[in-house]
This record gives structure tokens, sequence and C-alpha cells, in this order.
């Protein structure tokens, strides 16, 4: 049970430092000269980065795309938390039905982070606001972690919801 626990955790902080990177790195769509992420756009060749602004055209997208991987990295945080004190709260034989629906929860955002940047991604890029040229590009590590960080949380999901404190 020891073992099974300690896989649990570290599969939980694994899943909430993946969504901690995808939410802050700037590598969301890159390119060989520029990165951009749902933040910033930087240029790789001189390192100056724009803040992206209320001056872009999709700039409702890209708040709706921050706003739910923030939501998500701090419902994964909850969680964790939440299952700690589960952990020395619960009686034996509960389940930690707390812990699965906050955890969902984040999975359901970072799914719908997801899902708005890949469906926005061409009007998004293509953009005049932009100093450079961004439409060029391919999506970047940032991204891909984001889909990793939605199976992570959906599996941690439903063991929280299977588990049992047990003795």
């Amino acid at each position: 049970m020891l073992i099974l626990l300690a896989f649990i955790i570290v599969f939980h902080i694994t899943s909430a430092a993946l969504l901690f990177i995808s939410t802050i790195d700037n590598a969301w769509w890159v390119g060989d000269v520029f990165t951009t992420d749902v933040w910033r756009v930087c240029t790789t060749t001189n390192s100056t980065c724009m803040a992206i602004g209320d001056h872009f055209s999709e700039y409702q997208s890209i708040q709706a795309v921050q706003a739910t991987m923030v939501l998500s990295t701090i419902f994964c945080c909850v969680a964790f938390l939440v299952f700690i004190l589960q952990l020395f709260r619960l009686k034996q034989g509960e389940r930690f039905v707390l812990t699965s629906v906050i955890q969902l929860l984040s999975c359901l955002c970072v799914m719908i982070a997801a899902s708005i940047y890949t469906d926005r991604h061409e009007e998004l890029h293509k953009s005049t606001m932009y100093f450079i040229d961004v439409s060029q590009g391919r999506y970047g590590y940032s991204f891909v972690l984001a889909w990793i960080a939605f199976a992570f949380t959906l599996i941690s999901g439903v063991m929280y919801l299977v588990l049992r404190k047990r003795k």
C-alpha cells in the first residue's frame, strides 16, 4: 500500500509540474526565429519579447486559454493538498471523492485550454499585430506538455476515484 501511495503522489506531482511548465514556458508555437505562448511572443535572434495584449484581434481566445491553464494548475495543486488532508482525516474504507472531483476539474480545464488553442491557432498566428511573421510555425513542446498533462490529470482523477483508504 505504501508503494501505491508513493506512486500516486509522484504521479500527481508530475502532473502539477507538467501544468506549471506548459503554462509558464514560452513554447506553445515555435518557428525558426520566434517562440510564442499564451503570454508573449519572443524572437530568438535578438531576444526581444512583446506581451500579447488587448490590441490583438484574437485576444479573447488567448485570455480563455490563459484563464483555463491557470485554473487547471490551481485545481491540481488544491487537489494535492486535499488528498494529503483526506489521507489523514478519512476513515478506513472511504474513497478520495473530493480529491478526484477537483483533479477531474483540472483535467477539464487543461482540455478546454488546449482545445481552444488548437481550434484558434490559425487565427491567432495570422494577426498583423505581431512584430514578426509567426504564421509559419509548428506546435511547441509546451503545447504537447499541456496535452500530456491532460492525460495525467485524467488518469490521476480516476485513480483517486477508485482508491480507497486501507490499512
